[in-house]
């Protein structure tokens, strides 16, 4: 299992290759996609 970095809009995005697919860590994306300071504040349930 490969590991690595990538960057987006500057900030860092954790993902992994499992299976042959790319996984990212969400946490990441949305912290890039909203500039937030604790992306874990957002809910995928409302």
């Amino acid at each position: 299992m490969e590991t690595s970095i990538a960057v987006f809009r500057g900030k860092g995005i954790r993902k992994t290759i499992h299976n042959n697919e790319w996984w990212f860590s969400i946490a990441d994306v949305v912290e890039a996609l909203t500039d937030s300071t604790d992306p874990r504040q957002y809910n995928a349930i409302t």
